[in-house]
């Protein structure tokens, strides 16, 4: 290290009065490999380093089981194909971010080394800052418009907060946590757009190396649309390619289109292409192009000193075959190649030829951000082999997830959304459907959370540190509390650990703001009133773990506490709305199932379902709509259409959803629910300890839900044959169309 005085004398007088050192400094003073990194205010190298077990919620072995098949104890249903031992394929809710930290660092990691490790890493990250990431819901013949959950706001909020800062502190820690769960001979393919690429692809060649790169492929989505008055149309998207090592998987044969007519472009088609008198289609390719898989040769030609990349023995063939053609008087000479001998036109770095998901798509399931399975399909087909891993951890609506299923490839997939979740568990299902249709074999998948979210991983509502010991953050924190508490119609007390106040004769706590209320949360917080003598408890949340109903509220009520679990609404945060008492908060949905046993066995029949959900003030909306528009919300459990004439009188309220059935998205049934016990596995001491949550597995053995093409439901399901002369839970789970799930849990008595 070799410094001036000068330079010397700055450093000092910048240290000593506190202040920032210029940029240049970093190079002289540390020694460095990087000869080129890209710096941004809150720049990291400080990766999440948190574990936390994954607890299974639901299995789906099997899509529809119909009946019951002895021929199923085998390790293989050779009538299917269907693969009962091995890995499970995984679904899971949760922040990638923890997802990641847990995958990499857990005891699953151990499972995923065993299968092969993830060989295919793609994710198309949140990469527009002014994206809407609201969904349209069919409702009869409306659209409800169905915004970003809390959850997903403030995770946006956190990536956009700062602009390109806080969008590139995301990226980057989820890029190096990828790189670290990522197999050696694995690849990655992050999908962006130009405005971010350039900005990811200093990332990458920071965490990756420079010499990581491969390529970065244009995906053309279509041709210009917009009018160019002032710049050129935008039409494309960058998937940037990156591998972990020079071993990786390349499979040739896919790596080509195939030589059909219709593959061809226009030109190549009617200039360099024929048939020649034996029928066969041929092609004339360009001689004096280089081709790096031909060795070079010297040889003269057509009068001409040229460098050719072919033997002298194979020119020579090809001249007393008539295979080296002359177009035309002056023209450069071509080859002909034969079309049925050829392994077809070779994928370059522009794809053109993969179309958008469009309106009238049939794969299109109205998902903001979903790209045709083409895309991924090609991939994972070119870049992986079979049983190989796939891994998506922006899965969005599971395009990954199913392009992965139908190529036989394993998979994991990951998002922060319910509704993605539960839009990919749908896709995935019906893969399975296709799947065994045609006789091929297919995985069983499992949906996972991230259990135990331990307080230190919580990031309050208002922003601030993640140190929740830190003053700002608990000021922070308590003006929610104080807020939501209010909103309530309660009152803060003091003296708790978990409970924040009180509302009449029942306690109430509020749970956080940024992740699900989870199991270990609720228990904690019945543990504390049992502690104190107190018997009625209401907890508040934006969001609760799938799963929970109705098996908290009945641990509960074992112990001796009322529990009463009530969703917190988005309009919280109006302080107009929570002063004049215009907030309500809503119950979870309640079911009303039966069974019916005959002699092909028992069936399930839903009955009713009652969901009491309010998304804003009635009034406030009447209040703000304009003249000549309209506008579809929720209130007090019916979606309603409310409409101005254009001089500004309002018509009446006409209720979108008729009956019961249309708030119902998907619903499945598991036969014997408490067949199989929630274990999860977590470190303590250095060791593995598994543990059982004191809950069930939901096991998936028959489900229906809508589609464009059949939107109707089945309210009945198939037969189920039980032998069984003991009682047994037979376990109801209804999804409806904001991906809100709840169980109804039956008893059958037996034969």
């Amino acid at each position: 290290m070799r410094l001036s005085e000068n330079e010397i004398r700055d450093i000092t007088k910048a240290l000593e009065a506190g202040i920032p050192l210029d940029d240049k400094y970093r190079f002289a003073l540390f020694d460095s490999n990087r000869e080129l990194e890209l710096v941004w205010d809150g720049k990291s190298h400080d990766v999440t380093n948190i574990v936390l077990p994954f607890q299974t919620i639901e299995h789906v072995d099997e899509p529809r089981k119909e009946f019951s098949d002895e021929s199923q104890l085998a390790l293989f249903d050779t009538s299917t194909g269907r693969q009962v031992k091995g890995w499970t394929n995984k679904l899971i809710w949760g922040d990638n971010k923890y997802v990641l930290s847990s995958l990499r660092s857990g005891p699953l990691r151990e499972e995923i080394d065993k299968a092969g490790g993830i060989k295919l890493i793609y994710i198309d990250p949140p990469f527009d800052v002014g994206a809407d990431f609201s969904m349209n819901i069919s409702v009869g013949e409306s659209d409800y418009t169905k915004e970003a959950s809390i959850l997903e706001e403030i995770a946006y909020r956190d990536t956009w907060g700062k602009g390109q800062d806080s969008y590139l502190s995301m990226i980057y820690e989820r890029i190096i946590l990828i790189h670290q769960l990522l197999h050696n001979e694995g690849t990655l393919v992050i999908h962006c757009d130009p405005r971010v690429s350039h900005r990811i692809k200093l990332v990458l060649d920071e965490v990756f190396g420079t010499d990581r790169f491969v390529n970065e492929i244009i995906w053309q989505r279509s041709t210009g649309k917009s009018l160019a008055t002032s710049r050129f149309a935008s039409n494309h998207d960058v998937l940037l390619f990156y591998t972990k090592s020079d071993v990786y998987t390349w499979n040739s044969e896919e790596a080509y289109k195939s030589y059909d007519p219709e593959n061809l472009d226009k030109k190549t088609l009617t200039k360099y292409s024929g048939i020649d008198e034996a029928g066969r289609r041929y092609t004339l390719d360009n001689l004096l192009n280089p081709n790096k898989n031909r060795p070079n040769l010297t040889y003269e030609f057509m009068g001409h000193l040229k460098t050719w990349r072919w033997t002298r023995e194979r020119m020579q063939k090809a001249f007393e075959c008539g295979r080296v053609v002359v177009p035309s008087e002056g023209a450069v000479p071509r080859l002909k190649r034969y079309l049925d001998e050829t392994p077809g036109i070779a994928y370059g770095d522009v794809w053109s030829d993969i179309f958008p998901i469009n309106s009238q798509a049939k794969e299109r399931l109205g998902y903001p951000t979903q790209k045709p399975v083409i895309l991924t399909e090609r991939l994972i087909r070119i870049l992986t082999k079979k049983d190989d891993i796939v891994a998506d951890f922006f899965c969005g609506s599971g395009a990954t997830l199913g392009a992965a299923e139908k190529s036989g490839r394993k998979w994991i997939g990951s998002d922060l959304g319910k509704f993605a979740i539960h839009t990919s568990r749908k896709r995935l299902i019906a893969s399975q459907r296709e799947l065994k249709a045609s006789g091929s074999s297919y995985r069983a998948f499992e949906l996972l959370n991230l259990g135990r979210y331990e307080r230190q991983v919580f990031v309050d509502a208002l922003g601030g540190s993640d140190d929740v010991s830190d003053h700002r953050s608990k000021t922070r924190n308590d003006a929610f509390l104080n807020l939501v508490i209010q909103a309530y119609g309660g009152s803060r007390t003091t003296g708790f650990k978990t409970l924040h106040g009180s509302k009449a004769d029942r306690v109430v706590a509020v749970g956080p703001v940024n992740l699900p209320a989870s199991r270990h949360y609720i228990q904690t917080c019945v543990e504390e009133c049992i502690e104190k003598g107190i018997t009625k408890l209401d907890i508040l949340a934006f969001e609760f773990e799938m799963g929970l109903f109705p098996v908290v509220q009945d641990e509960a009520k074992v112990s001796g506490v009322d529990l009463c679990l009530r969703y917190i609404p988005k309009d919280i945060f109006d302080r107009r709305a929570v002063q004049v008492g215009d907030i309500r908060f809503y119950d979870v949905a309640y079911i009303d199932a039966s069974i019916q046993r005959n002699d092909e066995g028992i069936r399930v029949t839903l009955n009713n379902y009652s969901v009491f959900y309010t998304d804003g003030s009635l009034a406030k909306e009447q209040e703000n709509l304009k003249p000549g528009r309209s506008a579809i919300m929720v209130n007090s459990g019916k979606i309603i259409k409310i409409e101005k004439t254009n001089d500004g009188h309002l018509l009446p309220i006409q209720t979108l959803t008729k009956t019961w059935k249309d708030w119902i998205d998907y619903w499945s049934v598991d036969f014997d629910f408490e067949s199989k016990k929630e274990i999860v596995t977590y470190e303590k001491n250095g060791e593995q300890v598994q543990e059982w949550t004191g809950g069930y597995v939901f096991e998936n053995e028959w489900q229906t839900f809508r589609t464009d093409e059949n939107p109707i439901l089945e309210l009945v399901t198939s037969p189920k044959e039980v032998r069984s002369d003991k009682p047994r839970k037979i376990a109801v789970k209804v999804v409806d169309i904001f991906g809100n799930d709840t169980i109804k849990v039956l008893t059958y008595q037996g034969d």
